[in-house]
């Protein structure tokens, strides 16, 4: 049976990341999807050049309509703009979704900026993050999220240990920021699981998140579990920065490449 996922997340003009990459990211992974946009960005891989947030009032209308109708397998939750969009998602999925909820906790730029203000980060921890089956901060998230400075992989593993304290069901730490290398932890309370990772040498590394969450629910979708859907999860965006590095979009910082095992069976990959 074809399975249905659902992206609640802001939208990018150039395609990279946001409901555009979670889009591609579900369709090249075989499942349906379906979006909830709550922000509208003007940007490209230049950068971001103006955002408006879509009103409470067609957000609710937006879940409603996809729950009224194609119920999702699978839910992840990227770019929610603020404290008022966070609390509309938490109050609509904790009374209507029953499905597997990754939240991808979009709170700090790659450059270290905060993208939300501490209002918006308190309604993530007692009102969004406790729903979660799973919640992917990257360093810098994980460190806003904890209250911890990340400089090592033991601190990684401390920080999951803070962030499941929230209550989501696991903890998926992504090392691509400030360790040397790509490794990623995964917590659930009673097993650390460590994804190894080469870190790519590029620039082409927009939407990397955003990919990774949408791929992480595609896969749960399916029914495979955290652990698995985490390595099968990374191992697909792993080759998408690797196709990208060659395979250049814009004159900034390039996607991803979402489609990068076109021709192959991915299948016979996972």
């Amino acid at each position: 049976m074809l399975k249905k996922c659902l992206t609640i997340a802001g939208s990018d003009s150039s395609g990279g990341a946001g409901i555009q990459a979670d889009l591609k990211t579900f369709s090249a992974l075989g499942v349906y999807g379906m979006s909830c946009i709550c922000a509208l960005t003007a940007q490209n891989t230049l950068g971001v050049n103006m955002v408006e947030n879509v009103s409470l009032a067609m957000i609710r209308a937006q879940l409603m309509a996809i729950y009224e109708d194609i119920v999702p397998d699978a839910v992840k939750t990227g770019m929610l703009s603020c404290r008022e969009t966070v609390e509309t998602v938490a109050d609509f999925l904790e009374k209507n979704n029953r499905a597997s909820l990754v939240v991808d906790p979009v709170m700090v730029a790659t450059t270290g900026a905060r993208l939300l203000d501490e209002e918006a980060v308190i309604s993530y921890k007692e009102r969004l993050i406790p729903l979660a089956t799973l919640v992917t901060p990257n360093i810098p998230e994980a460190e806003v999220l904890s209250g911890l400075s990340i400089g090592s992989e033991e601190d990684m593993k401390q920080a999951a240990g803070k962030i499941l304290a929230l209550g989501p069901k696991a903890v998926l730490i992504k090392g691509g920021h400030k360790v040397h290398d790509a490794t990623d932890f995964l917590y659930d309370g009673e097993t650390f699981y460590v994804f190894r990772g080469e870190k790519i040498d590029t620039e082409n590394t927009h939407g990397t998140g955003c990919t990774l969450s949408s791929a992480l629910a595609a896969y749960m979708a399916q029914g495979y579990s955290t652990a698995r859907a985490a390595a099968l999860a990374k191992k697909y965006l792993t080759g998408a920065i690797r196709k990208a590095a060659v395979e250049k979009v814009g004159h900034g910082h390039g996607p991803v490449s979402h489609f990068w095992f076109y021709g192959n069976d991915w299948g016979k990959m996972k």
